[in-house]
């Protein structure tokens, strides 16, 4: 796990700057704090930062052949590296080091671009061919290490994160308009997109090539399953899914360094660590919460699920104070505005991890691959609400519509009313109608999002071949994981040079979980069926059964309504914020004012506004400069629990 950059000035042929080059690479140091390396070749330079996970003394990078032809640099691991070089090895390959990066150089040698079709991993990752002066750049499929560049007609710059592009633009950081939209709407920016004006990032799947003065960007991997019209048997699929899941984790618990795992109070982290205790045992477990003063907190329950497996578990706590006193900084780690409320205790409990292992197994997934959030029960049974008589719906929607704090209901029949599919998908990841997202903008910037509705336009064909929920999902895999939840956990963890590692997403548990009938996923109004099913096997039903709850949702909802204020309600009440630049200040009162006296349930989308302040203030605030993050002080307090 480590970070990448590079500067291609395939317009001009300037030779490349190593005083550049070397900026770019410090900038990451901390994704990489045990070694750098460099490249240049004229005007292409690759820069690297290590952070050593397996072969220790051999894998440093940029990597080359024997010929000094093929150059690589990569973030992420390839678990399938040894199968693959045996391969290689057949034909005549031999390789120097024990590491996953010379399996995609000599990978490349070999089958060339469809070498990215062998991997199975997470990676970001930039291949430098010199006999045909053609760069590659490419994120893993399913989005887990990001990928960000600039590109003019002259040069492209590219890295693992955007402060190592940010000092070579040639003004001021400012936000893409339609990017802001886009996150004021989900939460996050979709890919292509950054909130940077200039500034893309590759999607899931994706590859740039570069190669005679031209660019080209092209999905290398978008897999879309046609759902067979033979019928599974749920033991069948349980036990595929199982096998898969079994091979996953062992594949990931490799390494040559100390491995732990985030545990919740949820089932798929309590899984994933007992699919670990087939492979090993004494593994120590992280948890965050804020304890007493919340009613729901995980720490509790993670300390159970933790005795029950025999696992140690450490728990930090947090409260309002530190989540608000410590947001600023680590919006500057995320660089993009990510309106998820697990941000802050990602940072915390990877903070934590970091003191004992260097890499951490996490249990995200199966709720995007096998339906485990309320909106997939929306959108399965979403068909039955369009097919109602006229009159009974529209009855029953505008009684709906008049109980006042039920927005999750009253976006469902929004949404789900919208005859295009496409749309539909759009207005179900949305937290807000699209008329009232534009109705905050200052009517100035409407002017430049005339494009908002060919958000996920791409993807419109392959929907054709799936049913609503897997159709959903299909963006969903490909947009929000990636984009939104990955990016997070990539930024946070890697900020304290940690590894974490998505075994649920490792590439056959996708691709057999897409190709699943959606009555295995929502079955007898039950979320993420089969998957429960399979825990049976594992888990008690008391750990199963646990109503679920995202971190902090309902706590952040509770601070915009307390009388006494914190640092994100007075942001939003200030009108010297720097929000209203772009933003009405009448109508951000408005949302606060109906959130306080309960008409509505707006926390969400204020606290996407409270981040998009953070951040400009963060990185657009012209009187100061964009600072670093330091986190010298820690206010958080840890308990050990041993099981």
């Amino acid at each position: 796990m480590c970070g990448i950059c590079g500067i291609f000035n395939f317009g001009d042929g300037i030779p490349v700057s190593s005083e550049k080059l070397f900026q770019m690479t410090r900038a990451i140091t901390h994704r990489g704090p045990d070694d750098e390396g460099f490249h240049i070749e004229g005007d292409i330079g690759l820069g690297f930062r290590r952070l050593s996970i397996i072969d220790i003394s051999g894998g440093k990078q940029p990597m080359t052949d024997s010929h000094r032809t093929i150059w690589v640099v990569f973030n992420g691991e390839i678990y399938n590296f040894k199968e693959l070089r045996k391969e290689l090895e057949s034909f005549g390959f031999t390789f120097r080091t024990r590491s996953d990066t010379e399996v995609i150089v000599y990978g490349y040698k070999k089958w060339g671009i469809d070498v990215l079709e062998k991997l199975n991993g997470m990676f970001g990752l930039a291949i430098w061919d010199s006999i045909n002066r053609r760069l590659v750049l490419a994120r893993d499929r399913a989005g887990i290490k990001p990928v960000y560049y600039y590109l003019d007609n002259k040069r492209l710059l590219f890295g693992s994160e955007i402060k190592a592009i940010l000092p070579f633009l040639d003004q001021r950081p400012e936000p893409d308009t339609l990017a802001l939209n886009q996150f004021l709407r989900f939460r996050y920016t979709p890919a292509p997109l950054t909130i940077f004006k200039g500034i893309r990032k590759l999607a899931a799947g994706e590859r740039m090539i570069v190669e005679n003065g031209a660019t080209r960007i092209e999905s290398w991997w978008n897999y879309c399953p046609v759902q067979s019209e033979k019928s599974v048997t749920i033991k069948d699929a349980s036990d595929n899914l199982l096998e898969l899941y079994k091979n996953a984790v062992k594949r990931q618990l490799v390494s040559d360094v100390p491995v732990g795992s985030f545990l919740s109070g949820g089932l798929d982290s309590g899984l994933l660590l007992a699919l670990m205790n087939l492979y090993g045992g004494g593994w120590k477990t992280y948890t965050v919460g804020f304890g007493q003063s919340y009613p729901n907190d995980e720490l509790a329950m993670a300390l159970e699920t933790a005795k029950f497996l025999h696992a140690s578990n450490y728990g930090v706590h947090i409260d309002q104070q530190e989540y608000e006193r410590s947001l600023s900084e680590i919006i500057g780690i995320l660089e993009e505005p990510i309106a998820s409320q697990s941000v802050v205790p990602m940072f915390y409990v990877s903070k934590r991890a970091r003191q004992d292992v260097k890499v951490a197994l996490i249990g995200q997934g199966p709720d995007e691959l096998l339906g485990g959030y309320k909106r997939h029960l929306g959108v399965f049974y979403g068909s039955i609400w369009r097919n109602l008589p006229g009159f009974i719906n529209n009855f029953t929607g505008a009684l709906l519509k008049k109980l006042p704090r039920n927005e999750p209901i009253k976006r469902g029949l929004y949404s789900l009313n919208e005859p295009d599919r496409l749309r539909r998908y759009q207005n179900v990841f949305s937290i807000m109608p699209d008329s009232s997202i534009d109705n905050l903008f200052i009517p100035d910037y409407l002017k430049s999002m005339k494009n908002i509705e060919n958000c996920w336009e791409n993807y419109r064909d392959q929907l054709e071949q799936l049913s609503e929920l897997n159709g959903f999902q299909y963006i969903e895999i490909r947009s929000a994981l990636p984009d939104e939840l990955l990016m997070y956990s990539d930024k946070v963890s890697m900020h304290h040079g940690l590894e974490v590692r998505v075994p649920y997403l490792d590439q056959e548990i996708i691709a057999y979980a897409e190709s699943l009938p959606a009555n295995l996923k929502i079955r007898f109004g039950k979320t993420k069926w089969l998957h429960r099913e399979l825990c049976r096997k594992y888990l008690p039903a008391h750990i199963i059964n646990r109503k679920k709850i995202g971190f902090a949702g309902d706590v952040t909802d509770g601070w915009f309504r307390k009388a006494v204020a914190g640092r994100m309600s007075e942001n939003l009440k200030d009108p010297k914020s720097l929000i209203f630049d772009y933003l009405k200040y009448s109508e951000i009162q408005k949302l606060l004012r109906d959130h306080r006296n309960s008409f509505q349930d707006n926390h969400k989308i204020l606290y996407s506004l409270s981040i998009f302040e953070e951040w400009l203030r963060y990185f657009c605030d012209t009187k100061q400069a964009v600072p670093e993050p330091s986190f010298s002080k820690q206010k958080s307090v840890e308990e050990k629990y041993t099981a």
